[in-house]
């Protein structure tokens, strides 16, 4: 059985890589049954460690500021859904 990963434990581009190389392996649809689940768990988990440190960043972002005529204006961050790098 596959060990749970903690939010502390991985950094970003590690959950996202290893979310992608789960994903790749139950699109092939050749894992028995209770390692397929086991692995989408696995990826549920690691989703929301993905999603939990992307909106910590998008907080980090929304508190840059920028100085205007001497006062330190907060901007929030807007971002389309579906926009690329």
């Amino acid at each position: 059985m596959r060990k749970k990963a903690r939010e502390q434990d991985v950094c970003f581009e590690d959950a996202l890589g290893k979310l992608e190389s789960i994903v790749k392996e139950l699109e092939k649809g050749e894992l028995p049954l209770e390692d397929a689940l086991g692995m989408f768990a696995e990826g549920v988990g690691l989703s929301q460690i993905c999603l939990t440190k992307l909106n910590a960043a998008e907080q980090a972002v929304d508190k840059i500021v920028r100085e205007e005529k001497g006062q330190l204006n907060e901007y929030p961050l807007k971002v389309e859904e579906g926009e690329k790098c």
